[in-house]
């Protein structure tokens, strides 16, 4: 007997039967519930004058809700992608089973960086992108302008932009051919990328320093078209343990027209699921529509 002559046949026995469906239809209503609140909860940072986040994360997001068992929340600078003192929402980090920042040269009041200060602390996993290297940009003697090495505390990356560890890249013309490294082939987030693509991505210069504190490197970018002759390979995804003792994964790519290429679509799915310490999908879901705009 199907649901339609069920609910026919529970209705013409009256009462009982109108109570019988009711109880049953919120059971289901509950067990749904249930189930979804046992999905983590991913809470997306952003804040960027350049690179779209507040687009490509929320597309991210979608993704991983329709397709991938996660619940997600993404907050983004306000008014718009230039306000640098504000993000509201941050409290939705108090909830959240792992956080994404994606920033670059924020100067939140101290409450916010407090809440975030909080996430920190609880040794929950974590996920960048790109211009968090450089997250935060207070001016020397704020009282907050140690959270100018923010990247270093939580995904491993030089402190911040230039300074002694000459954190650059190689010129906005240049673009990055990346390559899966070998010896780590068989880590779980390489998982359906593939062993090479390109991203529009300029490399960033981290090395010889970083990825600190033990980082085990997963793929290696080299720069195509360069702006000087002095550049190098340097790694551009990276798995590890950060200061506060979370495990991170962090990407120097992001540029908006990286999402367009699927096995980086890939790589951020997975490591998406790494991190939240669920099993790498063996089904890929197929590619993301995400076409977002370069703003300079």
């Amino acid at each position: 007997m199907n649901t339609q002559k069920i609910a026919y046949y529970l209705l013409h026995k009256g009462t009982i039967g109108v109570l019988l469906l009711s109880c049953s239809m919120l059971i289901a209503t509950i067990g749904m519930a249930q189930k979804k609140s046992k999905q983590p909860l991913v809470v997306f940072v952003t804040g960027d004058h350049e690179y779209s986040s507040e687009a490509t994360m929320p597309k991210i997001a979608a993704e991983l809700e329709k397709n991938y068992g996660f619940r997600t929340k993404v907050l983004k600078a306000y008014p718009d992608h230039n306000a640098e003192e504000n993000i509201p929402g941050l409290e939705a980090l108090k909830e959240a089973d792992m956080a994404v920042f994606f920033l670059r040269w924020r100067r939140l009041p101290a409450d916010q960086v407090k809440l975030i200060e909080e996430f920190l602390q609880t040794k929950k996993p974590m996920v960048g992108f790109r211009t968090t290297t450089h997250a935060f940009n207070y001016p020397k003697g704020h009282p907050l302008a140690s959270w100018n090495a923010f990247g270093e505390w939580a995904f491993n990356t030089p402190p911040g932009w230039g300074g002694v560890d000459k954190h650059t890249h190689y010129g906005h013309e240049s673009s990055t051919d990346v390559t899966m490294i070998e010896a780590v082939a068989d880590d779980p987030i390489l998982n359906g990328v593939g062993k090479s693509f390109h991203v529009r991505s300029w490399l960033y210069q981290v090395l010889p320093k970083f990825p600190s504190n033990g980082s085990k490197a997963l793929m290696m970018g080299h720069s195509v078209n360069p702006n000087t002759n002095k550049a190098y390979d340097n790694p551009v995804a990276w798995t590890g343990i950060n200061q506060y003792g979370a495990k991170i994964f962090f990407t120097t790519m992001g540029h908006p027209e990286d999402f367009d290429q699927e096995p980086f679509q890939h790589l951020v799915i997975n490591a998406i699921h790494w991190a939240a310490g669920k099993k790498i999908p063996k089904k890929w879901a197929g590619p993301i529509d995400i076409h977002v705009p370069y703003r300079k």
